[in-house]
């Protein structure tokens, strides 16, 4: 598939399982095929395999985490989210049917990571979907979700390419992701546009902050690629897919 916006976008609208090029690229055939797909997953390696009773709160959490990807919860926020939903959980039971989820690979738990104080945070943290067309076809691809899906897909790369990622917290500010390997880290932002004077102000200003001298950059779909503020880089969502962002 050819290197452009175009399929850029459909990546992040349908996912890149590999029989989807067997398939022709529209809502309705896709989306279809890949609800089947979790289907199965739900039924045959969660309901199944973990004897789960539950199932009407299995499913409402899948499309609670889809509807907030990337946002920050605890099992606790979360339970209380859905009891006022008139859907009752307990915190620990919520804890474990997304270790479920996880653990079929349906979705990743990223936790945080004081920056200052060295240790990782015991509650509080976010959930990305391993497959984006899943998490769309059970939520819907919706523009105003473009933020949350550009964060996921940059998420999933990071493990991709053999990183350990967490959420960074730096005092009051939050770093989007840092990313380990091999003893060396990566901070990164990621941020729609850049073309408001406040956003970049905030989205390079979290990385000045940070006192130590691994590479950091702001990831956004504009094609910024190679600019730098205080050798803070600038990379546009493509390249940085493609690892093309190495050569600047």
């Amino acid at each position: 598939m050819e290197d452009s916006q175009g399929t850029l976008l459909k990546y992040l609208k349908y996912g890149g399982l590999p029989y989807l090029k067997h398939l022709p690229l529209e809502d309705e055939i896709v989306f279809e095929y890949l609800k089947n797909i979790y289907s199965t997953i739900v039924f045959r390696d969660i309901i199944n395999r973990y004897s789960i009773r539950n199932t009407i709160f299995l499913e409402q959490l899948v499309f609670f985490l889809a509807s907030n990807t990337g946002s920050l919860f605890s099992a606790k926020k979360i339970s209380d989210f859905l009891k006022s939903q008139q859907i009752n959980m307990a915190p620990n039971q919520v804890q474990v049917y997304i270790k479920h989820l996880i653990n079929v690979f349906l979705i990743h738990q990223v936790k945080r990571y004081d920056i200052e104080g060295k240790r990782l945070f015991e509650i509080g943290e976010k959930y990305y979907f391993e497959n984006l067309g899943i998490r769309n076809a059970l939520w819907g691809y919706r523009l105003q979700d473009m933020g949350k899906l550009m964060e996921n897909i940059v998420h999933n790369h990071l493990l991709a390419e053999g990183y350990t990622v967490q959420i960074g917290i730096l005092s009051s500010y939050e770093i989007d992701f840092i990313a380990e390997k091999n003893g060396e880290k990566l901070y990164l932002q990621v941020a729609l546009s850049l073309l408001e004077e406040k956003t970049i102000e905030r989205e390079f200003g979290n990385l000045q902050k940070i006192n130590d001298n691994y590479p950091k950059m702001v990831i956004t779909m504009d094609s910024f690629t190679g600019n730098t503020i205080d050798g803070i880089l600038a990379v546009d969502l493509r390249s940085f897919l493609t690892n093309r962002w190495r050569k600047y």
